[in-house]
């Protein structure tokens, strides 16, 4: 027969619900870490990664009209 000792069932209990308290103080911890730095890179006018690509774009196109118009230019020059 096998007896229960309250000590050793109370220091379980105890050990169980200070690991709840450690879980929980990590998960507070990453999401307020987590706002942080949301904070600080928004602080720094990042762009996103779309709003770069856009731009990107934009700026292939002022290159190849920059060309077109060069083109024309040396054409028009020719003539005279």
């Amino acid at each position: 027969m096998q007896t229960r000792n309250k000590i050793l069932d109370d220091f379980s209990q105890l050990m169980t619900n200070a690991m709840g308290v450690a879980q929980g103080a990590k998960d507070e911890a990453g999401t307020a870490m987590n706002g942080m730095m949301d904070r600080w890179l928004a602080d720094r006018d990042f762009v996103t990664r779309e709003e770069f690509d856009a731009v990107r774009t934009m700026a292939q196109k002022a290159r190849e009209e920059n060309a077109s118009l060069l083109a024309r230019i040396e054409a028009l020059e020719a003539k005279t």
